[in-house]
């Protein structure tokens, strides 16, 4: 069984996943480019049985487009969002990607709100697009 760890940039709060992720997906909607710092997000998300936390989190809510709520949560030391939940999905964790700085990680299999893609991104390969 594949095991992985995820941490923020100072190490103090770290993921452990076990297993393979039951998605992984990029998301191109403003929430999460702002959550991320980036252009887009990228996520796997995991069974909560899968994955195992330590260290000290701070939490942040927001609703989402569609109207649900996301819970995000960071490390209060260096700021890091290490992973999310959506609190109508109990039983999923999304963890950040890049938190496992890991270039062999699977790629995304889907990729969403699209209508918000800066233009110059390509998400390639075998990937579901969304708008």
């Amino acid at each position: 069984m594949k095991l992985r760890e995820a941490r923020c940039q100072c190490g103090q709060l770290r993921v452990h996943t076990r297993g393979e992720p039951v998605r992984v997906s990029v998301c191109h909607c403003l929430a999460c480019q702002r959550r991320s710092g980036s252009v887009f997000a990228a996520q796997a998300r995991f069974r909560s049985e899968q994955i195992r936390v330590s260290g000290e989190i701070r939490e942040w809510s927001r609703k989402g487009d569609e109207g649900s709520t996301s819970v995000c949560s960071f490390c209060p030391c260096c700021g890091s969002t290490v992973y999310y939940r959506v609190v109508e999905e109990r039983d999923v964790i999304a963890v950040a990607v890049g938190a496992f700085s890991d270039p062999h990680f699977p790629s995304p299999a889907s990729s969403v709100y699209e209508a918000r893609r800066h233009a110059w991104v390509n998400i390639g390969g075998e990937v579901e697009h969304h708008d």
